[in-house]
């Protein structure tokens, strides 16, 4: 497997940018939406040695959450407020298109020393792209799309004069001036074939659901089996929701309390959704396919990924998914700011530890 274990795992967190927090439960969360709440949140993660924030893009309310802010907007002023954090911007093909999405990032960029990147999201919600007249396309073609997408970005970002030929997007000798001033890092989810298949072809960083160490393995070696072939690379995120407390039953009482605290309706709405979407996929799966109730409290299976325990447990976790290929871990909190401020003094440091350990072990096994 091509990973390099010298390297050191990064961390992003999910920015509460929609109402209702990360877990579909009406247990109580100190996690707010605001504009000020965020800002300081920022602050914290940046200080705490977190990497990036990544915004969410939601359209239509549903699952909790009500109130959403606008991803881009929202990461930019997230960016503002702080000097060395990357904010990842969630952007949607259809209400974008390539030429608004490359020059409003390039301004960005541009203005925050190239710290801004963007999330391409696919789409996988039909009734989403209806509330807002977009038309809705199979499966297979809303990845072929946001594959023309990012081809179109970066072609924009990097050419003086871009001429592209697509079934989705075309331009004709294109400049676009100024340029970021360095190439804005391009995210993408999903666990379908043909999602996996297009990060291998074209994106730099690669998200997936939380899975346990041996799932993950098993997607890293196709992706990265594939993007060799194309000769490609790209880094893989994970999903995960860390509730770390100082014993592990403290740990998993939370655990429990969120799922029994679950609000059925929506969970099981959200999961009547995405297994339909999945189900639509080629091959009759997606990230979700074997999701269970509990596993959808946390909408992206964060639960799965299982940093609940202690802070030595959770940074032995981490590591183990590092060895199976992930090279981000993607964080969500019951309380953000003071959950980020304690894995950050707690977590972060021990996975730092472990990290130093095993390169001088390797070597004393040659």
């Amino acid at each position: 497997m091509a990973h390099a274990e010298t390297d050191k795992v990064k961390f992003a967190y999910w920015v509460p940018n929609v109402s209702g927090g990360l877990v579909i439960s009406n247990i109580e969360q100190r996690t707010s939406h605001s504009a000020e709440y965020n800002r300081k949140l920022a602050q914290v993660a940046e200080k705490a040695g977190f990497d990036y924030a990544l915004s969410q893009i939601r359209f239509t309310a549903g699952y909790g959450a009500d109130e959403q802010h606008e991803s881009v907007a929202f990461s930019h002023d997230l960016l503002a407020a702080t000097t060395t954090l990357k904010v990842i911007a969630a952007i949607l093909p259809g209400p974008w298109n390539p030429a608004l999405a490359a020059k409003q990032i390039a301004t960005i960029s541009y203005l925050t020393n190239g710290r801004v990147a963007i999330n391409l999201v696919s789409g996988w919600f039909r009734g989403e792209f209806h509330a807002i007249g977009e038309h809705w396309l199979d499966h297979d073609e809303r990845y072929r799309r946001s594959e023309e997408f990012i081809r179109a970005l970066r072609g924009i970002w990097t050419e003086d004069s871009f001429t592209f030929r697509g079934d989705f997007y075309r331009f004709n000798e294109y400049s676009l001036k100024p340029k970021p001033p360095l190439v804005p890092e391009i995210f993408q989810g999903g666990s379908s074939r043909a999602a996996r298949d297009m990060a291998s072809r074209v994106s730099d960083w690669y998200f997936t659901n939380g899975n346990t160490p041996t799932e993950i393995g098993k997607q890293v070696d196709d992706l990265r089996t594939k993007a060799k072939a194309n000769h490609h690379s790209v880094k893989v995120g994970v999903n995960a929701f860390a509730i770390v407390r100082e014993t592990e039953d403290e740990a998993k009482a939370v655990l429990a309390e969120i799922i029994a605290k679950a609000n059925p309706e929506a969970v099981n709405a959200f999961g009547h959704e995405v297994k339909n979407a999945g189900k639509a996929s080629p091959e009759g799966e997606g990230n979700w396919a074997k999701s269970s109730f509990d596993d959808l409290v946390q909408y992206n299976d964060g639960f799965r990924s299982n940093l609940i325990g202690t802070p030595r447990q959770v940074a032995e976790r981490i590591v183990d998914l590092k060895r199976a290929g992930a090279d981000l871990i993607l964080l969500g909190f019951l309380h953000f700011q003071e959950e980020v401020e304690y894995f950050g003094k707690h977590v972060i440091p021990l996975v730092r530890e472990l990290e130093n350990v095993e390169p001088a072990a390797s070597l004393a096994a040659e």
